[in-house]
């Protein structure tokens, strides 16, 4: 039986992280990687502070002091991945966060579709920040359902890269360069029930697969809206609520593209609540995702708005 896929230009937008230091975790956004408060007087209304680039909101950080860190083999976010839309833009903000005291290098890579580095903020919250390659560069394996995009973790020396990209126009302009939220990258127990869950119901298609380990999903022929992996979390069953992610938002071109997906939820016997506009819903591991129509993709801007908890 065929599966319903999500329209073509399906995007991602803004992050919620539950965050117990607010302060201390909006300065690092701001000052590491150059994301400014947008929504209400100084940024701040009472869900917290939304965080972006221009007009686009890319993170709203939620005020949860009382909650834990979850430990790091529980289900739950793996990567916040802000795509940019040139090398220098991205080699600026590289720099910026590599310099900051509270950033956590993880490392790089030449991904052949990406070029990406990986931070960890103070709250051990992951970040890619990435660039595209051309997509005319993208290489592709088989046909139909069978079709995965060929990715590599190739070498991708940080001080060359720099060296290459950064120049004294994008480091002075970090804060004016546009940005989105590229993808999201997630920690779940098995990457059966992921697949079952986010391609046979939600509708994104299987773009590549990591070994048994790591599933990748996108719409519209783009290399991965949204990742899942179990490399520290195999086994994982349901979040409880603790610091971390609160929300992934899915954009979606219309309503009716809305109401097509409530009504595969309500056909996998999954919990939902829809206004018709936007959809709200949890994946296997709790992990809360919300869908709104109508709304512009990553990488386009977007009117900054409240996200309820």
């Amino acid at each position: 039986m065929p599966i319903d896929l999500l329209p073509q230009n399906t995007g991602m937008a803004t992050v919620t992280l539950k965050v117990g230091n607010l302060d201390a975790m909006a300065r690092y956004y701001t000052d590491a990687l150059g994301l400014e408060q947008l929504a209400g007087p100084d940024g701040r209304d009472p869900a917290g502070l939304y965080l972006g680039r221009g007009s686009t909101p890319l993170l709203h950080l939620a005020p949860a002091a009382g909650l834990r860190l979850p430990a790091p083999t529980e289900a739950g976010l793996f990567h916040t991945a802000l795509l940019f839309g040139s090398r220098t833009d991205l080699a600026a903000t590289v720099a910026s966060a590599a310099r900051h005291p509270d950033s956590r290098y993880v490392g790089s890579a030449d991904h052949l579709v990406s070029e990406a580095f990986y931070f960890t903020d103070p709250e051990g919250n992951g970040i890619e920040l990435y660039f595209d390659k051309p997509r005319t560069t993208w290489q592709w394996t088989g046909t139909g359902p069978s079709r995965s995009i060929i990715m590599d973790n190739r070498a991708l020396p940080p001080a060359q890269y720099l060296t290459d990209h950064l120049t004294e126009a994008a480091a002075g302009g970090l804060r004016k360069a546009g940005a989105g939220v590229g993808h999201v990258h997630l920690q779940v127990g098995d990457i059966d029930t992921a697949q079952a869950f986010y391609v046979d119901t939600l509708g994104f298609e299987r773009t590549a697969g990591w070994h048994g380990q790591a599933l990748f999903v996108s719409a519209g022929g783009y290399h991965h809206h949204m990742a899942m992996n179990v490399w520290n979390s195999r086994g994982a069953g349901p979040r409880q609520d603790t610091l971390g992610l609160g929300e992934v938002l899915i954009t979606v071109p219309a309503a009716d593209d809305v109401d097509a997906l409530a009504d595969r939820l309500r056909f996998a016997g999954i919990e939902r609540h829809s206004t018709g506009v936007e959809l709200r819903f949890r994946d296997p591991w709790n992990n809360s995702i919300r869908v709104v129509g109508g709304a512009p993709a990553a990488g386009i801007a977007q009117t900054p708005h409240r996200l309820a908890q």
